[in-house]
């Protein structure tokens, strides 16, 4: 028997261009260490460079799925039942909502390289968050696997 697959999932991985920054860690890790001789230059190439790769790719990890009853974003896991109306946000009012727009109680999954958004209002009257702020590629895509999952 296979499992049903999720309505939704997207996988937030960071831009190629933070892989490219990565390794310049590492170069700039070797020419810190050069005065010390070749191999401590290779080590540093080779550590400063995993390192820097290992945050790019812990940072780029996070996953939003609509699964079953839930939404689970990142660490967070939602009730549908706990979600009211989504709204896209394009570039510039996901842009607005990050900064002026933003309410300190929120929850924001938030990825700055990501240029669009998913506003989704909170209506648990138990729960302090207004609303949750998901970074997301597809943010027409998330609120129409939203729609259907809450009505059922």
């Amino acid at each position: 028997m296979q499992l049903s697959a999720a309505p939704y999932e997207e996988r937030l991985t960071a831009p190629r261009t933070w892989w490219l920054i990565s390794f310049l860690v590492g170069v700039s890790m070797a020419l810190i260490l050069l005065p010390f001789g070749t191999l401590p230059m290779l080590g540093g190439l080779a550590g400063g460079t995993a390192v820097a790769a290992v945050a790019a790719s812990s940072y780029g990890s996070v996953r939003i799925r609509v699964v079953g009853d839930s939404l689970i974003a990142g660490e967070a896991k939602i009730p549908l039942a706990a979600l009211g109306e989504a709204e896209v946000l394009d570039a510039e009012e996901a842009r607005a909502w990050r900064t002026y727009k933003a309410d300190p109680r929120a929850f924001l999954l938030l990825r700055a390289y990501i240029p669009t958004a998913l506003r989704v209002e909170v209506t648990d009257p138990q729960d302090p968050t207004p609303y949750l702020y998901l970074s997301t590629r597809e943010p027409e895509r998330l609120a129409e696997a939203l729609r259907p999952a809450k009505s059922a």
